[in-house]
């Protein structure tokens, strides 16, 4: 998603692109169930896609608008509403096939773009002054500037030798495409319990996502389950302000890992998106900051441009890492710090965050401001986020 989102970012500029992707995206049909992989979409990234224009061709599929977000342990809690920030809603659950749809098929618009799917890069030979990439029907590719736009295992990250800082968290998460006894609803939920937290990610109709955090092994169980025995496990688990389970439609399960490079950029070479930053999906933010590093690139890379500057140069790079590398760190370690808090089951630290709950519910001020940042209304965002463009058409 954000190595199209780059694309797009980039197109009717005067630069020359070429996006590899490996796969496209099985078709789209209104009848098929839901997809597993589904992500939240903030509004500083619908305002990314909705600018460079691909935003049109998610609304012709399928999505779910979201307008409020509730948090809480035991009885305490807190509740996020659009209203509050006066915004129709706070974030889209969307499956990511068919951002990733709307994200590739938008390139077709843009002459300077070329996508080259299917396609597989076989060897990266890096140079500082251009690398070579040789796919795998032959055809061989130069540029003076190799994006990594390639996940957390990034073999371009590897290819040219930036390293990372990493570590697993001691649990998996389990997601749950199941149909519900609701209509389609307007709000997310995450419950946080002694074993890890439950969420709730509507989707389209009566069918929502669920994202179950607990010990590898217990995860490995409930996986293991025919549907029938699930369906109970989630009704016995789960909250009863999730209703009747009637439907299993798949499970997946991953572990938790947070990850990140030491540079995202070198010369010849930026990192973006899961190349450059694994975060705990805990809150949902990790495909919306690299939404945020696309924006970010095209920015630089298209002022540069303009003044007719080497793309590749560390000099002109290092302004997207200082755009983004530190805001990324500081989303990460906010996420790190409340995955650790609501993960403890220490009583003085039980206690505080009980406290925390209430007390965010009562300061609507502070609270305002914090659900603005989340969703992408304020912080140092790129033009593209803010709505402006960043290429003359003209």
């Amino acid at each position: 998603m954000v190595g199209a989102a780059l694309g797009c970012c980039l197109g009717n500029s005067k630069i020359r692109v070429a996006v590899v992707e490996e796969t496209r995206p099985k078709t789209f049909a209104s009848g098929d169930d839901p997809d597993l992989r589904v992500s939240a979409i903030s509004i500083a990234s619908q305002t990314i896609m909705a600018t460079v224009g691909a935003w049109p061709g998610i609304i012709s599929k399928r999505l779910c608008p979201f307008s409020r977000m509730r948090v809480w342990e035991n009885n305490n809690d807190t509740e996020f509403c659009s209203k509050d920030i006066d915004r129709p809603h706070l974030g889209y659950i969307v499956e990511n096939r068919v951002v990733q749809l709307a994200l590739l098929k938008h390139l077709d618009c843009f002459d300077n773009v070329d996508l080259i799917c299917p396609a597989r890069i076989e060897m990266i030979q890096y140079a500082a002054n251009g690398s070579t990439a040789q796919l795998d029907d032959g055809r061989i590719l130069k540029s003076r500037l190799l994006v990594a736009a390639d996940g957390g295992q990034s073999r371009v990250r590897q290819s040219v030798g930036i390293g990372v800082s990493s570590w697993d968290y001691d649990q998996h998460a389990m997601v749950i495409s199941v149909e519900t006894g609701y209509s389609q609803q307007d709000i997310t939920w995450q419950r946080f319990t002694p074993s890890g937290p439950q969420a709730f990610l509507p989707l389209f109709g009566n069918r929502a996502s669920l994202v179950w955090y607990n010990s590898p092994d217990e995860i490995r169980r409930l996986k293991s389950l025919p549907n029938t025995e699930l369906i109970t496990e989630i009704s016995t688990s789960f909250p009863n302000n999730l209703g009747e389970i009637k439907t299993v439609l798949g499970r997946a399960s991953f572990p938790l890992k947070r990850q990140h490079a030491f540079d995202y950029v070198k010369e010849g070479v930026a990192l973006i998106g899961d190349a450059a930053h694994v975060i705990n999906p805990l809150a949902g933010q990790g495909v919306n900051i690299g939404f945020l590093d696309a924006a970010a690139l095209a920015q630089v890379l298209v002022a540069a441009k303009e003044k007719d500057q080497d793309l590749g140069s560390t000099r002109i790079l290092n302004e997207y890492q200082r755009l983004r590398r530190w805001d990324n760190l500081m989303m990460m370690t906010a996420m790190e710090m409340f995955y650790r808090v609501f993960s403890n089951q220490i009583l003085p630290i039980r206690v505080l965050r009980n406290f925390g709950l209430g007390l965010a519910e009562r300061l609507q001020p502070a609270k305002n401001k914090a659900m603005r940042y989340a969703v992408g209304l304020e912080g140092n965002l790129p033009k593209l986020a803010r709505g402006e463009i960043i290429v003359n058409e003209s």
